[in-house]
């Protein structure tokens, strides 16, 4: 399912690294969860420098990033769709982190747009 261009919301949801749900990485679940509810995609993508409520700036080269490494998930769909999606993400939103939505306008390209 693809996402047409114009409004939509995006859900990201910051996890400290290593956070585990049943055995199973948090983000990856929260993907794996996703495409069940047949949402047009998701992200996980591991931060390589930042800071949080502490304060402190952690960062990681690359070449090293570890288990511990925070990682943001990214959905985009329509609002009500993340919405009903996060109130079912209750279960597993009890490590550490924030979800965070926003307002967001989907671009698609003009050869995308007529490639049907």
């Amino acid at each position: 399912m693809s996402l047409p261009a114009g409004p939509a919301a995006r859900l990201t949801v910051h996890l400290t690294g290593g956070a585990i749900w049943h055995h199973r990485p948090v983000h990856a679940e929260i993907v794996h969860r996703a495409r069940r509810a047949g949402l047009p995609g998701a992200s996980a993508l591991a931060a390589i420098e930042g800071f949080g409520g502490h304060l402190h700036v952690h960062q990681e080269h690359p070449s090293r990033l570890r288990d511990r490494t925070p990682v943001a998930v990214v959905l985009i769909a329509e609002e009500q769709r993340l919405r009903d999606f996060l109130a079912d993400l209750d279960d597993i939103l009890a490590v550490p982190g924030v979800a965070v939505m926003d307002t967001v306008h989907v671009h698609v390209p003009a050869h995308r747009a007529t490639d049907g």
